[in-house]
This record gives C-alpha cells, sequence and structure tokens, in this order.
C-alpha cells in the first residue's frame, strides 16, 4: 500500500538555455527544426493551435516549464504558473484526458501577464472568445466547457512525457501551424549550428521546384537501381 502522495511536487530550479539561444530558434519553421533534429522531435498531431492564426499568430518558441496534472485537474498548472518567467511556455501533460478542459481565459490571461508565450498540453482548453481576447497560441487537442478541478496530485519542473515527446524543464520549445516541437536543452547548439546547412539545403531545392525540377537525384538513383523490382 503506497501512501498518498503531495498534491504537488515541485522542483524549482533547472537549467535555462541562454536568450540568445531562444533567440536563434524564434521564427524557424518547426520543420526545419525536426530535420536538423534528425527527422523525429515533433509531439502528436492532435496538438494543434486552436485559436483562429489570422487573430493570434500561432508561431512561438520559449523556455518550457512543464508540469504533470493529470486527467480532470489542473493545479499543477498554477504551479507551473508560478515558476514561468518572460519568454516561457508552460507544456501541461494530462495523459490525453479529454473529459474536461484543463485550462481557460482566465488562468491563460494571469499566464500572458507574467510573460508566458505559450501553452501546450495534451488535454483539451475552454473558453475559446475569451482565449482569443487574450492573444497568446494555445495548443491543445481540441475544446471543451468542461471545468476541471484542482485537487492534485501534480508535479511541476520535472520531465514529463506528452503527445510522445519527453519534454523537460529548460528545453526550449516552438510551434506553428505544423505542430509543437521539442529542442533538448543539452542539444540546442547542435541544432543551431545544423539549421544553417538545413536552410541551405532547402533553399537550393525549392530554387529548383521553382526552375523545373520533376525528380531529385536521389530518388532517380534508387528508381534506376537493382533494388526496385519491375513487374509487369
Amino acid at each position: 500500500m503506497i501512501e498518498d502522495p503531495p498534491i504537488l511536487t515541485i522542483r524549482r530550479r533547472f537549467d535555462r538555455p541562454s536568450a540568445q539561444a531562444v533567440g536563434a530558434l524564434t521564427g524557424v519553421p518547426t520543420g526545419q527544426i525536426v530535420d536538423a533534429l534528425g527527422g523525429r522531435a515533433a509531439m502528436d498531431y492532435r496538438i494543434k493551435p486552436v485559436l483562429d492564426p489570422t487573430t493570434v499568430p500561432c508561431a512561438f518558441a520559449g523556455v518550457a516549464v512543464t508540469c504533470h496534472a493529470g486527467p480532470a485537474d489542473n493545479l499543477a498548472l498554477w504551479g507551473a504558473l508560478d515558476l514561468a518567467r518572460p519568454g516561457d511556455v508552460i507544456v501541461a501533460a494530462t495523459d490525453g484526458f479529454t473529459g474536461t478542459a484543463v485550462t481557460g481565459d482566465l488562468m491563460l490571461g494571469m499566464a500572458r501577464n507574467r510573460g508566458v508565450v505559450a501553452l501546450v498540453t495534451d488535454g483539451l482548453a475552454r473558453d475559446l472568445d475569451g482565449m482569443t481576447a487574450v492573444g497568446i497560441p494555445v495548443f491543445c487537442r481540441g475544446i471543451s466547457p468542461d471545468s476541471p478541478a484542482r485537487n492534485g496530485p501534480g508535479i511541476v519542473g520535472q520531465p514529463i512525457t506528452l503527445g510522445g515527446v519527453t519534454v523537460d524543464s529548460g528545453d526550449v520549445i516552438a510551434g506553428d501551424r505544423d505542430g509543437v516541437v521539442v529542442i533538448p536543452r543539452a542539444r540546442i547548439d547542435v541544432v543551431i549550428a545544423t539549421l544553417a546547412e538545413v536552410r541551405a539545403a532547402e533553399t537550393a531545392m525549392e530554387q529548383a521546384v521553382r526552375d523545373g525540377l520533376e525528380m531529385p537525384d536521389f530518388a532517380k538513383t534508387v528508381l534506376a537501381s537493382d533494388r526496385v523490382k519491375t513487374i509487369e
């Protein structure tokens, strides 16, 4: 038999990337970040911006402040809000629960007042009109008017799994209309350096397509090789 856990367990100290590093990743398309990370870094495809991007621009990058709230509860988000600094992103795991929302316009407004630049969750949000008025991006699995409790237990500031990706406080998290990607803090410098190569290759290929390219050389090589079996 286990003992009842504390209602919140909070790690208040974690290493943060420099403002220059976050700035270097701001405005970079998520697809380019994923390519710089080797092809896999995105959260589950269902975690998408829920606010109209013509009203609330959805692109963001910031330092992750993590929490695990569990289903039908949002006490841990208040703990994350207490840790948040300007430029941070609150990242809230709910085990993918869709029975209630985990946040709404009032919490989001307070987050904006603290300088939070986005909120990401694998759960639901509520108060669509109010969140639009608040004006910072919300990435989640959908909208529901149902409300959560504030009972815990929850964890704050520790590694979580959200949308199939591990996120720790101090990682950089970025999003746009394509979805959300996580750049582990230990790999930030390598990703920034690799982005120059990714951009150069993509720019060259885009120009080739504009010039009429119909098939890239790598595909031609494979299709002409003995690794392809042709049947009539």
